[in-house]
């Protein structure tokens, strides 16, 4: 019977993945995608558009591999790397102040999403040092 102590940490290991999904599938869409990525930084006015394509690919990727392996407890690298990623795509990608109804409401559920997120990687982030 596994004690409570390796239960819990079997679960902190598992629950890495899930939390990071969204990055890997959208870092890996990107790879295959990148011009389609590049588009998106033009079209939100972004200067050097395949340079933040690139970096937006590689904070993705890189902050979920982080996450996910914990190299010497350096998760919360990781966890930072994306908690700073996310709340930055809130005013560049979805400022719901700036547009009309019914757009505004879309952008702010996004917004509320993306905000729940962020509450996971901080998780994320304060568990990375725990070892068993």
């Amino acid at each position: 019977m596994l004690s409570n102590s390796t239960l819990f940490f079997i679960t902190l290991c598992l629950s890495r993945v899930p939390v990071t999904f969204f990055f890997w599938m959208a870092g890996i869409y990107g790879v295959f995608h990148f011009a389609e990525i590049v588009q998106e930084m033009v079209t939100v006015g972004l200067p050097w558009p395949v340079l933040f394509a690139a970096g937006t690919i590689f904070c993705q990727l890189a902050g979920s591999a982080l996450i996910v392996f914990n190299p010497a407890g350096y998760g919360w690298i990781g966890s930072g790397m994306l908690i700073v990623f996310t709340l930055l795509t809130i005013p560049l990608g979805h400022a719901f102040w700036a547009f009309s109804e019914p757009r505004r409401t879309e952008e702010f559920h996004i917004a509320l999403e993306h905000i729940t997120v962020v509450g996971g990687l901080i998780m994320s982030a304060l568990f990375a040092g725990y070892r068993r």
